[in-house]
């Protein structure tokens, strides 16, 4: 039997569509991956392709890993000339080559987020730019953002000086010295990967025309997700052979906020006129009844390809919806009832998994956990190599290999303590910069700098032993080098004098599995480098580190969830407000922002194999606040009769769909109108609603359909208002802020 058999005829389609451009609409859990492995077979088995010809990206580490494995035991011999790897260490091997053209050295850092916040923040000083008005964070996420559209710092100069916006022209002189800045360390950081190689390519046909003879059969994962830059890079490569193929599912585009544009998937055939365009529908993860929901939900977007999933698994368990009084009730029930799915056999805790919208509502659920005594990650957590002594020992080698990285060299110039003081530091950044040399260079020199005094006996000191680690790196492994810095500097002892006795014990358990990790990299590579090393940590994803071998519940945000699926999800926090959020709800741009959190909500009904389980919570403590949202649109959207429960009715939440809560967590109704919160949405409805409460507002100066003034939120229209026991509960629609419910003795609400 052929290996080409086990695939159904969509798939086999896509195998045998090898010549021109190609779209794969590939739905959630359709089999993309195994669609991609069995096409690279089929254009070198029956194709005759050479392996060398064949370029398959993705996004993460991890998928390239697994397309990797199933292509290497598909293909067999020969299968290593084929390059499957991500789009930033593609650029990375071509710009390791190549980018001495545009100017930079062949061993260049990569910069991760906190070495790009330390320039900035360098560089807001230098500048005497107020960060409190101009935060670090937004002039990151602007530049970063120009990258990924290919503006250069000219070119947005340009730009924001013909507007004429003032905080654009502050932003410009950044972006334009953070440029000089980065090249000046050597260094580039991860925007720049994709940028420099485009440009590379513009600037050099020569070595343009080598990749597209190279890669004369390109492969695109996840298309979906690509950026501009990502999408010209792709260009560029495919314009000699036009042998591209694309897969990806545009109903599962969530990263606009990183710079994905989801008008490349859909404008695909416009572009490449001749492509063809095959849809991969049937579902190989979930029962019916969870793709029915999901399929439901999607299908309220208007900005998307029509497409349906389906699946031969049967409908399976109907979707759980359960609502609760509160966020501390609906964890108190997620975590009971995983605690009873494992007592009784159903699944492991590996098997479970926690979505939710914000980061924020990780904390309720973990401590519910943890006193149910139950085993959980969190993903998206401090990365390993963002710990301080990973990065401390990161700056050390990165210094080592690269002298000119600046924000490596300061990083470590008093780690351990050496006595060297900002003051000394300033006076050297200064002759660095008079002499325009790295902050290395200058500290070779430092005797030449007689602002500094008795100071430079210790610069000299440190210069030296950077030097006396390179000329031994002829002789030493990477593990003899990392071992003779930690030694050399008595790294663990700083650790033992400068933290508590756990928090030194924990601290040198991570340098040691730094140590085990390079180890692992000299038995996995021919001709390790220090280079490579650094390079292979420097592309580390954080879901990189998502691993099932632990028999534990795992936690995460719904983006984090994308590319991994379990037997069981449960989605929290399922009211409009926390999701979809109240930025989206009250957005410039509302419709397209909510298709986006409709796209993260198919996401995540789309991660559940067997059974799924919504919760949602009528109040909900956020920033502070207790805020009372109506549960989420998403779940309105899913048909009754798909779900184990009812929904609340449009006006009300309605107290009948709490009977499938344990009986742990109910607790009696106090008043009639107790936690009934309602929207009015018209006069007609205001007038209704103040005849149905006998005017409840009786003791304050206004009522439903007054004008009212509060001091944080401004100016707006009360909509309801409920008697509580010792207090009204007030609705107001407010004009800038949107709608809140708040208590009237608290809102200190003024009629207009």
């Amino acid at each position: 039997m052929s290996i080409y058999d086990t695939l159904n005829d969509r798939q086999k389609e896509a195998v045998f569509q090898t010549e021109g451009p190609v779209l794969i609409l590939a739905g959630a859990g359709s089999g993309k991956t195994r669609c991609l492995t069995h096409r690279v077979a089929y254009l070198i088995d029956e194709m005759g392709v050479n392996p060398w010809n064949i370029l398959a990206i993705t996004f993460t580490n991890k998928a390239a890993g697994e397309m990797r494995e199933r292509v290497d035991d598909i293909v067999g011999f020969g299968s290593e000339a084929i390059w499957v790897a991500t789009f930033h260490s593609t650029c990375v091997r071509i710009l390791r080559r190549h980018i001495d053209c545009l100017g930079y050295e062949t061993n260049f850092t990569i910069y991760d987020t906190d070495d790009v916040k330390s320039v900035i923040k360098d560089i807001c000083k230098r500048l005497d730019i107020d960060t409190k008005l101009l935060k670090e964070k937004n002039l990151m996420s602007h530049i970063s953002s120009a990258k990924n559209e290919l503006v250069s710092p000219m070119e947005y100069e340009l730009n924001a000086f013909t507007s004429g916006d003032f905080m654009k022209k502050k932003i410009a002189m950044v972006y334009k010295e953070y440029e000089l800045t980065l090249k000046k360390n050597n260094a580039l950081d991860f925007d720049d990967l994709i940028m420099k190689t485009v440009e590379l390519f513009k600037a050099r046909p020569d070595v343009l025309q080598y990749y597209q003879e190279r890669f004369r059969y390109i492969m695109v994962d996840e298309y979906q997700d690509t950026n501009t830059a990502q999408f010209e890079l792709i260009r560029l490569l495919a314009d000699r052979y036009r042998n591209l193929c694309v897969v990806g599912d545009d109903d599962q585009s969530i990263y606009k906020f990183r710079g994905a544009n989801i008008r490349n998937i859909l404008d695909f055939e416009h572009v490449y006129q001749e492509a063809v365009v095959i849809k991969l529908e049937q579902n190989y993860r979930s029962t019916q009844n969870v793709l029915d929901a999901a399929n439901a939900v999607i299908g309220n977007n208007q900005r998307r390809k029509a497409k349906a999933l389906w699946t031969e698994k049967g409908e399976g368990q109907r979707i759980h919806l359960r609502q609760f009084d509160n966020a501390y009730e609906e964890a108190e029930f997620i975590a009971t009832d995983i605690r009873r799915k494992a007592l009784n056999g159903e699944y492991e805790f590996r098997d479970c998994a926690i979505l939710y919208r914000t980061n924020a509502q990780a904390r309720m659920l973990e401590e519910k956990l943890i006193f149910d005594s139950i085993p959980y990650d969190v993903v998206g957590g401090t990365n390993f190599y963002s710990r301080k002594e990973i990065k401390d020992v990161l700056a050390y080698l990165k210094t080592i290999d690269n002298g000119r990285d600046d924000v490596a060299v300061k990083r470590i110039i008093n780690v351990p303590k050496r006595g060297v003081g900002a003051t000394t530091i300033a006076k050297v950044d200064d002759y660095a910069a008079m002499r325009d040399i790295s902050f290395f260079d200058a500290l070779c020199e430092c005797d030449q700098i007689m602002a500094i005094g008795k100071a430079s006996d210790k610069l000299k000191a440190f210069a030296t032993m950077i030097q006396a680690f390179r000329s031994k790196m002829e002789f030493y492994t990477l593990e003899d080098l990392v071992n003779d810095v930690l030694e050399t500097v008595r790294y663990t002892d700083y650790l033992e004098e400068t933290e508590d006795e756990d928090g030194a014990k924990d601290r040198i358990d991570n340098i040691n599995e730094f140590i085990s990790k390079v180890v692992d990299f000299e038995r996995t590579h021919e001709q390790p480098t220090l280079s490579e090393l650094l390079e292979e940590i420097a592309l580390v994803a954080d879901i990189d580190g998502v691993s099932g071998e632990d028999n534990k519940v795992l936690l995460m945000t719904l983006h984090s969830a994308k590319g991994l699926e379990f037997p069981c999800v449960y989605l929290a926090g399922m009211e409009d407000g926390v999701f979809p959020s109240t930025m989206a709800i009250s957005s410039e741009d509302p419709i397209e922002s909510i298709e986006e959190e409709r796209r993260l909500a198919y996401v995540g009904i789309t991660r559940a194999m067997e059974e799924l389980t919504l919760t949602y919570a009528k109040s909900r403590m956020l920033r502070g606040e207790t805020q009372y949202n109506p549960i989420s649109r998403f779940v309105r959207e899913i048909p009754k009769e798909l779900m184990d429960n009812t929904l609340p009715t449009t006006r009300r939440m309605s107290d009948e769909v709490f009977d499938f809560r344990p009986k742990a967590v109910l607790k009696p109704k106090m008043t009639a109108y107790a936690d009934r919160p309602f929207i009015a949405k018209t006069m007609s409805d205001m007038e209704r609603i103040k005849e149905e409460e006998g005017f409840a507002s009786r003791g304050l100066e206004y009522q439903v359909g007054d004008r009212v003034h509060h001091m944080k939120y401004g100016d707006g229209l009360v909509k309801a208002i409920s008697r509580e026991p010792k207090d009204y509960k007030v609705t107001v629609e407010f004009d800038q802020a949107g709608q809140k419910v708040m208590y009237a003795s608290f809102a200190k609400l003024k009629k207009l």
